[in-house]
């Protein structure tokens, strides 16, 4: 049995971005909002550098399956929790979005003991887009309240519909590879 290379591009990536999420948080809880929103933007993009790289180069290894969508998660979930406590975005999306998380996680669990994997597809790729965009818009909640327009909270529903709704393929596609193990 051969060990894992980790060491590659994707997965130092992934890494950078699990140790931007204290950075991130001593900025924005030090009031340096927009250097904040920086380091989120940075993280997000080495999030797209990754993917994109592990695909291209053939660098995907089982670390980058599961620490990739795990920095992703908890980069995300801890830019809403900061927003949320600033009052920059409701409460209510960030506790949809981590009851959304914690069945994904479970739901991997159960099926990873099984053998099953569920890999991304384009709905969640297209609710992760959409929920990294309305996080960006909220660092300008402050604007937005002034001009009267909240567009961040708008795009922040679109987001956590798309979310439901990636999250509804999800059960779907586990439910039927589940099936598929078990009869084997």
């Amino acid at each position: 049995m051969t060990q894992e290379k980790i060491w590659n591009v994707p997965n130092v990536l992934t890494m950078i971005r699990m140790l931007l999420i204290p950075v991130y948080w001593a900025l924005f809880m030090q009031g340096h909002r927009f250097v904040a929103l920086a380091v989120f933007i940075l993280a997000s993009l080495t999030d797209l550098a990754d993917g994109y790289i592990a695909r291209k180069y053939h660098l995907i290894t089982n670390f980058g399956k599961l620490m990739d969508p795990l920095a992703d998660k908890l980069m995300v979930l801890s830019v809403m929790l900061s927003l949320a406590l600033r009052s920059f975005v409701p409460w209510a999306p960030l506790i949809i979005l981590l009851c959304k998380e914690g069945l994904m996680v479970l739901g991997g669990v159960v099926l990873l003991k099984k053998g099953v994997v569920v890999y991304a597809e384009k709905i969640g790729k297209i609710a992760q887009t959409f929920v990294v965009s309305s996080l960006v818009l909220s660092f300008f909640q402050p604007e937005f309240a002034s001009l009267g327009c909240p567009v961040h909270l708008i795009l922040m529903w679109i987001a956590v519909a798309l979310t439901l709704s990636a999250l509804v393929f999800y059960g779907r596609s586990a439910i039927e590879k589940y099936k598929a193990a078990s009869h084997k």
